[in-house]
């Protein structure tokens, strides 16, 4: 049975407060994480070293319970490794399929652009199918399935960057950045004992998060505000600093992050100001800057607000 709006926001709240016990000063992009989990969506954590994305993805698993998978992406792991494998049984002589890391409810993957293409496209294959076939046999993957993958933008020595369709299978990015001053020596304060990570614990059981999750799609969406949406994704194509705009997989994922964020703020339908929340997040990673404009050092989020100036915004229509 899928939970109401409300019941949504308070689930939603208890998971950000959690996870911020590990995660200081850095509420917004705590909500955003979680967010893409009502959503049924997969992460991708994009940033320097040191500020916390490991972090993040451990105490989101804890928040929210269930099998917690990791895997650290090489440039020698193998697609078995990460989906797993059929092995041969000397006692009885038989197969059987022996399932890989990625056979868990959230599922971590550490930089995932050091692993050849080979081995991503293991990975985001099973992402947008939510199963895993070897040997002619289709393998299921659990409910939730969510992927928490990290990379760091800067050192790109020995990486094999995500090229942009698979990028388009995120439902979002995010960046943590430096912490404030004040956050930062609170992080020294509270790791001179222990690890903030053991103060986290469950605050949700997997069916009321599943319940969640079927509540978030039946947030309504009204004629205008969908129109709204596709005309937003549509400026990206048109405009003049991209070379590649959003793909229509940005639309729906733009449409649902909507749901969920006017689900999140306890609302039961999606309007314009919500779509504008949630669209840098969905939609700064599956654009294309030209090379002058990348040179000119404007970031693809700012061009995101460029896009959301362009679009006119429909009057507001009662439900």
């Amino acid at each position: 049975m899928s939970l109401k709006a409300v019941d949504i926001q308070v689930l939603a709240q208890n998971l950000s407060s959690e996870i911020g016990k590990a995660i200081v000063g850095k509420r917004e992009q705590i909500d955003l994480a979680v967010l893409a989990m009502l959503c049924n969506g997969h992460l991708l954590l994009e940033d320097i070293p040191g500020v916390g994305k490991t972090t993040l993805a451990k105490a989101l698993s804890r928040a929210l319970g269930g099998e917690f998978r990791r895997m650290q992406f090489t440039p020698d792991l193998l697609p078995a490794d990460v989906t797993g494998s059929i092995v041969y049984s000397p006692r009885d002589g038989s197969f059987e399929f022996r399932p890989g890391p990625v056979f868990g409810n959230v599922v971590l993957v550490d930089e995932i652009n050091r692993a050849t293409p080979k081995t991503q496209s293991a990975l985001l294959e099973a992402m947008e199918e939510r199963q895993v076939t070897s040997d002619g046999v289709t393998h299921m993957l659990p409910k939730p399935f969510f992927v928490i993958a990290t990379q760091n933008n800067v050192e790109m020595t020995g990486t094999y960057p995500l090229p942009e369709a698979q990028l388009d299978r995120f439902f979002g990015r995010l960046s943590l950045g430096y912490p404030d001053r004040d956050a930062e020596a609170e992080i020294l304060a509270g790791q001179q004992i222990i690890h903030p990570l053991e103060l986290v614990s469950q605050r949700v059981e997997i069916e009321e998060f599943l319940n969640a999750q079927a509540g978030v799609r039946d947030i309504f969406i009204h004629d205008s505000v969908r129109h709204y949406i596709v005309d937003v994704v549509r400026q990206t194509r048109d405009h003049s600093l991209l070379t590649m705009g959003a793909s229509p997989r940005g639309s729906l994922h733009l449409a649902h992050a909507a749901q969920g964020f006017a689900a999140i703020q306890g609302a039961d339908f999606v309007t314009p100001d919500h779509v504008k929340a949630v669209s840098k997040f969905v939609l700064a990673h599956r654009i294309i800057p030209r090379g002058e404009v990348k040179a000119r050092g404007m970031s693809n989020e700012e061009i995101v607000d460029q896009v959301l100036n362009a679009v006119p915004v429909p009057l507001p229509i009662a439900r």
